[in-house]
């Protein structure tokens, strides 16, 4: 029975990291082993699970079906397992967070550190995404997202600063040869470094002044995929290739080493911070429980 419960979990663990590979990473397992257990699985339930190639990997109607079942029904074990944690004397087991990239980037590095050193029987597992995520079928315990992302029915708390910006700079060799916009309509003009999220959309950037909202769609010649590339964005903007559009949190040690120079900051949108977010129809496991009081306690 535990080894049947160990393939089980190990398809589920391969389903969401979307392959072996990821996944005996996230896991700290190998690759082989876990295709070897994936391989006993389909021939004790006599159907195929997974179409395999050495390039892909897709679920077939029957993986479909036992994963969309079994993911939540291996959330109820490991919480009924977690009950025991009320019996010891801190709480332990793995707190399982998805993020965007921005606060894996900015936030999470002020916060984790001395969470850890309160906790140590406590292992913080984090997955880096910035799209739409239930996150109870992400196998996650929580998310961080922004208020216009948020799950509905979630209980939210803040997390990092109450407030963010998104603040436009180029290199200073870049204005001085292409001219510094004073309005957002001539970043139409510019060569602009863009992002697009995992889905395909290409949000515009978005500008506020003086309660006047202004999106532009502007062009250029890089584009990449959010979340950690948007380092890739950053360098391509040293470097003189054109103009970014990011967190300030992300740019402000570009800008105030002179590598970078701002722009349109009289047009700088201010938003809310991130929210920690999870379920509060479920039992809260002790790690999460612990997170969640620690956030509670911190000064932002």
């Amino acid at each position: 029975m535990a080894t049947e419960l160990d393939d089980l979990a190990t398809f589920v663990e391969v389903v969401r990291a979307g392959g072996f590979r990821d996944a005996a990473r996230i896991s700290g397992t190998s690759a082989s082993g876990m295709s070897d257990a994936l391989r006993r699985l389909e021939a004790r339930l006599g159907v195929r699970l997974l179409h395999r190639t050495t390039r892909s990997m897709a679920l077939t109607e029957a993986g479909a079906r036992l994963f969309e079942r079994l993911s939540p029904a291996l959330s109820e074990i490991r919480d009924a397992l977690d009950v025991v944690n009320i019996f010891r004397d801190r709480p332990a087991g793995t707190l399982r967070l998805n993020v965007p990239a921005n606060v894996a980037r900015t936030v999470l590095p002020s916060i984790l550190p001395s969470f850890l050193r309160v906790y140590p029987d406590i292992r913080v597992e984090v997955t880096v995404e910035d799209g739409f995520v239930d996150i109870l079928k992400s196998g996650a315990d929580a998310g961080i997202r922004y208020e216009e992302r948020l799950e509905q029915d979630m209980i939210a708390i803040p997390i990092g600063p109450a407030t963010q910006r998104l603040v436009t700079a180029g290199s200073s060799a870049y204005f001085d040869h292409h001219g510094r916009p004073s309005h957002p309509q001539q970043l139409l003009g510019h060569n602009c470094l863009r992002g697009r999220f995992s889905g395909g959309a290409m949000p515009g950037w978005e500008f506020e002044r003086e309660g006047e909202i202004l999106v532009v769609d502007p062009t250029g010649p890089l584009v990449v995929q959010p979340g950690l590339a948007c380092e890739l964005l950053i360098d391509a903007a040293v470097a003189g290739l054109g103009i970014v559009h990011l967190f300030e949190d992300w740019l402000k040690p570009h800008i105030e080493s002179g590598a970078l120079e701002s722009v349109l900051d009289d047009w700088c949108q201010t938003f809310s911070g991130p929210r920690l977010y999870y379920s509060g129809r479920r039992y809260l496991p002790a790690p999460l429980r612990a997170f969640v009081d620690f956030i509670r306690l911190q000064r932002w």
